[in-house]
């Protein structure tokens, strides 16, 4: 593949006749993927020393490659039973040692974890479920102890077994003990023979803007990204990588646990990426100096953080959601850490695109990784820019759906389509404009949402805000603007749009204070019930807007 990169716009294309203009990553050496996920595990003992630490939990237990190898062996054993391989085993756990070991032991004997977002909801868990047909689900006590979760588990309960690590610890028996023995010695021997294009997990959709659909990985997909992200941001043999995001999250699950154990560097698990004064403190403790998070979460951080909370940190990756120019500012400020801003989804496991430390653009998300392939296809009364179709060896086996169990949708020829419109500039940079759900069209015109929400966040930088379209009669669609921020006013936003040249369009009808604006476990904004607020609140009697 070539390393340039093509300039012509998305309209030179319409109007060249051309469908598409096709962008190319550098090249990716493909033989590095070509194996189970087990077996990078195993390389990476061999290439570090088993006797390296691996994970640190939130309790400070420390995991070397040896024990996280023994351990994996010895619970996937237990797991195996009853169940056949390929057959998916769902994993419900916060981020720690229960989790990963859980992932590796499912992985090993050549089952597929099916990792539960444990924040959806009865109903979305199981759907997720139905769609990879699992009948299992491992968890902990403790776990659903502490995350008050007695209602899901019954749920749960009532139609899968339930298994939990405490349980199976204390009645691991001898063949299993002795699995893991012989696993510490001989584990090319006792490991699952999986084909690198075999499902390696079964992850799922976050739902912002609809139902939720079971994404399947293969081994290859998730090695490739492994792969993508070393050659393109330096990882040192001395880094330490924080991560408190979630393992049911694909950024939480490659980059916070498959990238770090891959690479050799130890990765500090937090269970939830809500403590935020918490983890500041275990930032300092542990001397990471690298943290994976959202803009959500590292805007948290650095208003509840001391000056030298984060002083170790030399590098913090954000993805999943626009980094705001307020939040990049104040680490900057404060910390003098620089964000680095990068772009992914799920179904790329998750990376795609990241800027690099020595070579940062602010407002870009980089270019793309290595084998990747990206193509713009205009899109009507869109001029910069044009919607994003990729194609690489970390992009998806397909869907999963619950309407139809294990039945996988792959992507068409290869490509799929990301929904989201995006810029590339004569340099590679890739600008993210918004979703093609997230534009409005009003009076003929295309109107970003996003572009709607930085206007408020730039005039109230401390609050949260959330942009929906709803039908209207004279103009086709109206922009609703919900905000936690009760000083908030559209007469503010007439003035700003004027002194910034931003289309009036881009004004929202009604502005609407709420207590508190919903979001996913992931930190994403949840526009699926702010699109169920907008219309519930339009439908109340209203004042017209100041």
């Amino acid at each position: 593949m070539a390393e340039e990169f093509t300039a012509m716009s998305a309209p030179e294309a319409l109007a060249a006749g051309d469908e598409s203009t096709i962008y190319f990553g550098p090249d990716l050496d493909e033989r590095r993927i070509r194996k189970p996920v087990f077996a990078s595990l195993l390389d990476a003992k061999r290439r570090y020393g088993g006797k390296r630490t691996a994970i640190i939990d939130a309790d400070g237990r420390e995991l070397t490659y040896d024990e996280l190898i023994k351990a994996s062996f010895a619970l996937g054993h237990a797991l195996k039973q009853g169940t056949e391989p390929g057959e998916a085993v769902a994993v419900l756990l916060p981020t720690g040692l229960g989790a990963i070991i859980a992932f590796y032991a499912i992985s090993a004997y050549g089952r597929v974890p099916a990792m539960l977002n444990f924040t959806a909801g009865e109903k979305a868990l199981k759907a997720a479920m139905t769609a990879c047909k699992a009948k299992r689900v491992v968890t902990a006590h403790r776990f659903i102890e502490l995350g008050e979760l007695d209602a899901l588990e019954t749920a749960l309960g009532a139609d899968h077994e339930m298994i939990y690590l405490e349980d199976v610890r204390e009645n691991l028996g001898l063949v299993d003990k002795l699995a893991a023995l012989a696993g510490s010695v001989l584990p090319w021997a006792v490991a699952s023979r999986t084909d690198a294009d075999d499902a390696a997990v079964y992850l799922f959709t976050s739902g912002t803007e609809g139902d939720p659909k079971g994404v399947v990985l293969s081994h290859a997909n998730l090695l490739a990204n492994v792969e993508q992200v070393r050659d393109t941001i330096e990882i040192l043999p001395t880094d330490v990588l924080f991560n408190p995001l979630p393992t049911f999250h694909c950024f939480g699950l490659t980059g916070g646990v498959l990238v770090p154990i891959g690479l050799g560097v130890p990765t500090v698990c937090h269970p939830t990426p809500l403590q935020a004064k918490t983890i500041v403190k275990r930032i300092a403790e542990t001397r990471s100096t690298i943290m994976f998070a959202t803009d959500t979460f590292m805007n948290q951080y650095a208003r509840v953080a001391d000056k030298d909370d984060l002083s170790s940190l030399r590098m913090a990756v954000c993805g999943a959601e626009r980094v705001k120019d307020e939040t990049r500012v104040a680490l900057r400020r404060r910390f003098d850490l620089e964000i680095v801003e990068g772009y992914g989804l799920t179904e790329a496991a998750p990376v795609l695109a990241v800027n690099q430390p020595e070579n940062n653009r602010p407002g870009t998300v980089g270019k793309l990784l290595p084998g990747c392939s990206a193509k713009l296809v205009p899109v009507e009364g869109i001029e910069d820019g044009g919607q994003l179709h990729i194609r690489g060896p970390n992009i998806m086996k397909g869907y999963i759906r619950p309407s139809a169990p294990l039945e996988l949708e792959p992507p068409r020829e290869g490509w799929h389509d990301t929904g989201d419109i995006v810029a590339i500039d004569s340099d590679g940079f890739l600008s993210i404009r918004g979703r093609v759900k997230r534009f409005a069209k009003l009076g003929g015109e295309m109107v970003s949402l996003a572009v709607v929400e930085n206007c408020a966040n730039s005039l109230w930088p401390d609050n949260m805000h959330a942009a929906v379209a709803l039908p209207d009669k004279r103009k086709g669609e109206q922009i609703i603007l919900l905000t936690d921020c009760q000083n908030a006013s559209r007469s503010d936003l007439v003035a700003f749009a004027k002194n910034h040249g931003i289309n009036e369009l881009a004004i929202p009808r009604k502005i609407f204070q709420v207590d508190d604006i919903p979001v996913l476990g992931t930190g994403k904004t949840n526009y699926g019930q702010v699109q169920t607020m907008a219309i519930e609140l339009t439908q109340e009697p209203a004042s017209e807007p100041a």
